[in-house]
């Protein structure tokens, strides 16, 4: 546990990516790297450049566009339906064109290119071939924390509490408009005074989030112990246990991606580079963001299990299974938590390939994130210790089932 503590507190200080901060945590990633036993020329070290603006400008003109679009919308209501549901579909593609470039913001195409700043990251990373299989026939596991931290004007807890206040509020105001089409086209003999003040109760709940999130601006102020220096000590002691009793079955590669915090970017440029040596079906990720909260009395361990507003969809079932077998085996407290919205972790990319991967978190560490309040004293060593234990008897069991879980060169859902 000393061992744990340790790389929090080496850890915890201001490392935005593109800063002093960020190029003095890569340096002492390699350092950590290397005092583990890793020789040298196994370290990988992978910059990288970016724009800024799909973290941070799109998030505003997003956030500006549709407050516009609200009080537009409301005004336009009372003057011509037709021309109100013509304003909708015009707004509707303008926020889709923009939407789309997420999905691939590490390339910054003419609005990244020209409304953002470009900044320098570094990704350190060690792969730790299988020892039976060769290299190109072998799974790939892949366990992952970030390096670089970020403070915000509210806290992780908040920032998703408002954002889900926006989303929530946007699926009322399209319901009451759309009752409200009906009512007006199907001649139903309903007031309009519910859709009517429906629809502004729920156009002011919209523009009241836009305007706290139009404030949300990132700062380098936060020591980043929970986020991410304790998921950071879990990837190091992994791979020093690893390195030295590597997989039968499965190459292993221990990440420390950089640019977590301004878009995923440095899972982004891992996944494009070595996505040639993956293939579907024998990729996994376990990703660590935001281990244990010792001032709360929810401080174990977790993970996101499933996400949706109206519908659950599960987050990687394989590897969940995986999970609950190991921490029965250890007899570990773990527990699978929904989200009303997908959270925008490094496991994002590998999602966008159709790759199994999971992110082990503490929920309640959300109230201290992205704040100065971010420090070691927050971090509890023990839950970072069940952590390796948890995931080390999961690596374990899966390279044990690579026969069963690989039959016909395929991955399947086949554990009971």
């Amino acid at each position: 546990m000393k061992k744990l503590f340790a790389y929090v507190k080496n850890f915890s200080f201001p490392r935005l990516a593109g800063t002093d901060g960020e190029k003095r945590a890569v340096k002492l990633t390699v350092e950590s790297f290397e005092e583990i036993g890793i020789d040298e020329a196994l370290i990988i070290k992978r910059d990288f450049k970016f724009s800024d603006f799909y973290s941070t400008t799109l998030v505003k003109l997003i956030m500006i566009l549709h407050l516009i679009f609200n009080l537009v919308l409301m005004l336009f209501a009372y003057i011509h339906v037709s021309l109100t549901i013509i304003l909708i579909g015009g707004m509707i593609i303008f926020i889709y064109l923009l939407i789309r470039r997420l999905k691939h913001p590490e390339f910054p195409g003419f609005w990244g290119e020209y409304f953002g700043e470009t900044l320098s990251a570094t990704n350190v990373y060690v792969k730790i071939p299988a020892k039976k299989l060769p290299q190109n026939d072998a799974g790939n596991i892949i366990i992952s924390a970030h390096l670089d931290s970020k403070s915000q004007t509210y806290t992780t807890f908040q920032r998703v509490a408002f954002y889900r206040l926006w989303a929530y509020s946007g699926i009322a105001f399209g319901a009451f408009y759309i009752l409200y089409v009906i009512i007006l086209f199907g001649n139903l003999p309903i007031s309009f005074y519910i859709t009517l003040y429906g629809a502004w109760i729920s156009s002011s709940i919209i523009s009241f989030s836009n305007i706290l999130l139009l404030f949300l601006n990132t700062g380098n102020n936060s020591p980043g112990a929970l986020d991410n220096a304790s998921g950071m000590a879990i990837v190091f002691e992994l791979c020093e246990y690893f390195s030295e009793h590597p997989l039968n079955n499965f190459n292993l590669w221990f990440c420390q991606f950089s640019g977590e915090e301004l878009g995923t970017m440095g899972s982004r440029f891992f996944v494009n580079d070595n996505e040639h040596q993956f293939k579907k079906g024998r990729v996994f990720q376990i990703n660590f963001d935001m281990i244990s909260c010792s001032c709360h009395n929810e401080n174990y361990i977790q993970y996101f299990e499933s996400y949706g507003i109206v519908f659950r969809k599960k987050i990687a079932p394989l590897i969940s299974k995986y999970v609950n077998l190991a921490a029965k085996k250890e007899n570990i407290n773990v527990k699978g938590f929904h989200l009303s919205i997908g959270a925008h972790t490094d496991t994002v990319p590998f999602h966008l390939r159709n790759f199994d991967a999971i992110d082990i978190t503490t929920r309640a560490a959300a109230l201290y994130t992205h704040t100065i309040k971010d420090t070691p004293d927050k971090v509890d060593p023990q839950v970072l210790l069940d952590t390796c234990k948890l995931v080390h008897r999961l690596i374990l069991m899966m390279d044990n089932d690579y026969d069963k879980l690989c039959k016909n060169k395929e991955l399947y859902c086949e554990i009971e």
